[in-house]
């Protein structure tokens, strides 16, 4: 599996982001994200940002978590301070 996470970071840093913005804190990413984002929707209305914005960011965490754990979604759960059982749902909704 780590070697499925170190492609898929070799396939981020492939889109053209440049060395500052490999390095950014998360909230910096986000940010300048959703600016492009906003930039791109060229004047066309924005619906269930908070659901997309949500989903692009739960599902990479929870296999990141779930990787560093082995799978054992109990452990996962813990580190992310969540319920097993809320954890197990999320996985299910993300196909994880």
């Amino acid at each position: 599996m780590t070697q499925t996470i170190d492609k898929q970071a070799a396939a981020c840093f492939d889109l053209g982001i440049t060395d500052k913005h490999k390095h950014a804190p998360l909230s910096e990413c986000v940010e300048t994200a959703l600016k492009e984002y906003f930039e791109q929707l060229d004047g066309h209305p924005a619906a269930n940002l908070y659901d997309m914005l949500l989903a692009e960011v739960e599902a990479p965490l929870f296999r990141a978590a779930l990787e560093h754990t082995n799978g054992n979604q109990s452990r996962a759960a813990e580190i992310l301070g969540l319920n097993r059982g809320t954890l197990r749902k999320k996985l299910k909704t993300y196909g994880l």
